[in-house]
């Protein structure tokens, strides 16, 4: 487990002790600093002690079905307690109200179990550049694609040096598909990386913040990379 002193610390909630395993060595090799809580009450605990030691978590991985405090219930027990970093839920639940109510509960993202460890990676890795975080294994945190610089750090986007103002989500859709610029991305899997910004209705709208994008890159001829792979999503392609 390749971690250091200043390494992100993640806060891995699952009751599944294989599995916190193995997310918790995966997410180890990847540089990550990994606490393992197994119920949501001891979850709760190593919240409030690393506080208390000016070491908080910088992102939790919380499963809903827990024994003691639920996960819906823990996301915001764990606000009302002042925590900000952002919290990934994970679960076999994959109906859009069920999605939606945690994060209007104040989740950040919702992953669907079975999940790949990959996009959990990519999940967590995008979420802490949103705070700032570089990736510990992944060197800087600025993407590049084509003629387009994305700094997450500074929620800076440009084509060719000029700067080009987006939206919160337009710049969401673009950090995602900018950190895997090989993967064909679904609607829904956009909806679920952005959603808690604009993009909380429904996964069409994610469609029309596509076309808008398109609209903005229009003028420096760089709209094409954002490609549609129809009845799919979208890909980047220079």
């Amino acid at each position: 487990m390749d971690t250091r002193a200043d390494s992100p610390r993640v806060l891995v909630v699952e009751d599944d002790a294989a599995l916190s395993e193995v997310v918790c060595d995966f997410l180890g090799g990847e540089g990550y600093a990994c606490v393992p809580a197994f119920s949501g009450t001891e979850a709760l605990l190593l919240a409030e002690r690393a506080g208390e030691k000016s070491q908080p978590f910088d992102l939790v991985i919380l499963d809903l079905m827990l024994p003691g405090v639920p996960g819906e219930e823990l996301v915001g027990r764990l606000r009302d307690a002042g925590m900000g970093a952002p919290v990934i839920v994970t679960s076999a639940k994959s109906a859009v109200t069920d999605r939606v109510g945690l994060l209007r509960l104040g989740a950040s993202d919702y992953l669907v179990k079975p999940f790949d460890l990959d996009e959990l990676l990519a999940r967590v890795e995008v979420q802490l550049r949103g705070r700032g975080e570089g990736a510990p294994a992944r060197g800087s945190a600025t993407l590049r694609f084509g003629r387009w610089e994305l700094d997450p750090a500074a929620r800076a986007f440009a084509v060719d040096g000029a700067p080009l103002r987006l939206t919160r989500t337009e710049f969401g859709i673009l950090a995602a598909m900018m950190s895997e610029p090989g993967r064909v991305f679904t609607k829904r899997a956009l909806f679920e990386l952005v959603a808690g910004e604009e993009a909380l209705s429904e996964e069409r709208t994610i469609a029309t913040h596509v076309s808008n994008l398109r609209a903005k890159l229009r003028p420096s001829g760089t709209d094409a990379y954002l490609q549609t792979v129809w009845g799919i999503g979208f890909k980047l392609s220079a």
